[in-house]
């Protein structure tokens, strides 16, 4: 038996589970945010209990502090030395990292030299990581990255048709992200198809805030919508996806703006929030929706034909499909969202059952047993991927 630790430290957060595994037990999780703020927010689950607290957080190094000294005073660990692994998220491994690895200095000048491919995620990772090795020194830390998942794809789905030297020289080719999860629903969808993962067709739709497609043949990614950062692909809650790149320089001359400015607005003012014009909440697009708004109902079936766009062409790519998943927080809660896509998909023989597909964050499948392309609804575990790969990775 090994307790892990599995965190996702962002900017000014750390979310985390405490896992016993290999039972894959939560024991307790959790995140801590507003980190650097005058007044900071806990919050704690475990024993079916939910405890918020609003400490003083300076930085990420008192965050850590303080969780860990909980972790012993509410008796949830009786000893620090319990814990065996902390195993991290990191959004960007680029193409120096195929597989999840131990952190070591090496790896995390790696992950620092990475960060201007993703310049909100990778510095705030190395900032969780240093804070977890200053407080547990001898326990093994290990990095998971969002992208090792897709370095299975082949040069033809991940290159550009730009000058072959901004590849050789920048690395500028598609590296995607949210792997662990896709990984992980992709391997579960399996699981519920009855076969084993090297036999099967699945297209993962991970629908969050943040939102990637992912074809994934006999287990691995062949391909996945986002790029060499999270902005390409379908429409998201801030991101624009998907579009022409001469808007960039047009805005910038019409708005008098830098081309940065506008990469800016494309990344944070965009998507959900540019299109409906009220929030990046899809919660608070569906109310708009329902109440007859015109462009809360555009931004939605502009996300879904685009979405359906890229099952379209996957379901090319890898010459069929035998199960669609939807995961993630629109994913596994928008009946609507998800009725929008599969509808749009009857010409490939996907048939809905309305009545199946009215729950939320319940893992089913949601089609009727005669269509040609089942669909389910597969709630998404990073952490335990991150847990699994801890254990691997520490046990080679």
């Amino acid at each position: 038996m090994a307790k892990i630790m599995a965190i996702n430290a962002g900017s000014s957060s750390i979310k985390f589970q405490l896992l016993d595994m290999p039972a894959e037990t939560v024991i307790a999780s959790g995140v801590m945010e507003r980190i650097g703020l005058a007044t900071g927010i806990f919050t704690l689950k475990f024993d079916g209990k939910k405890e918020e607290t609003n400490p003083v957080l300076p930085t990420h190094a008192e965050g850590v502090e303080l969780l860990l000294h909980t972790l012993i005073e509410k008796g949830i660990l009786k000893s620090l030395d319990e814990i065996t692994g902390v195993g991290h998220r990191v959004v960007q491994g680029g193409e120096y990292f195929q597989d999840s690895a131990l952190i070591d200095d090496e790896a995390l000048a790696k992950i620092d030299k990475l960060k201007d491919l993703a310049p909100l995620h990778n510095p705030a990772h190395i900032i969780g990581i240093k804070a977890f090795q200053k407080a547990l020194p001898n326990v093994a830390q290990v990095a998971v990255f969002d992208t090792v998942f897709h370095q299975t794809m082949s040069p033809e789905c991940y290159m550009y048709a730009t000058p072959y030297e901004w590849y050789e020289n920048y690395g500028v080719r598609k590296y995607g992200a949210h792997g662990t999860s896709h990984q992980y629903v992709s391997q579960r969808t399996a699981e519920l198809l009855g076969k084993d993962a090297k036999d099967t067709k699945i297209i993962v739709c991970h629908l969050g805030n943040g939102a990637s497609i992912c074809a994934v043949k006999g287990g691995k990614s062949i391909d996945t919508s986002m790029g060499l950062t999270p902005l390409e692909g379908i429409p998201m809650g801030t991101r624009s996806g998907n579009l022409d790149p001469t808007i960039v320089s047009f805005i910038a001359e019409k708005e008098n703006l830098s081309a940065s400015q506008v990469v800016n607005i494309l990344n944070k003012k965009s998507g959900y929030l540019g299109m409906s014009g009220r929030s990046n909440d899809a919660r608070d697009v569906t109310l708009g929706m329902d109440e007859g708004d015109y462009r809360c109902k555009l931004t939605f079936d502009v996300q879904a034909k685009r979405i359906v766009d890229y099952i379209a062409s996957y379901y090319v790519l890898m010459g069929g499909c035998d199960a669609i998943a939807f995961t993630a927080g629109m994913g596994e809660n928008l009946i609507h969202l998800r009725k929008n896509i599969l509808d749009r998909l009857t010409v490939l023989g996907v048939k809905l059952d309305e009545e199946a597909n009215n729950v939320r964050a319940v893992e089913r499948e949601i089609t009727t047993k005669d269509s040609a392309i089942k669909a389910f609804i597969v709630p998404t575990n990073e952490e335990v991927m991150i847990a699994r790969d801890v254990i691997r990775i520490t046990n080679k």
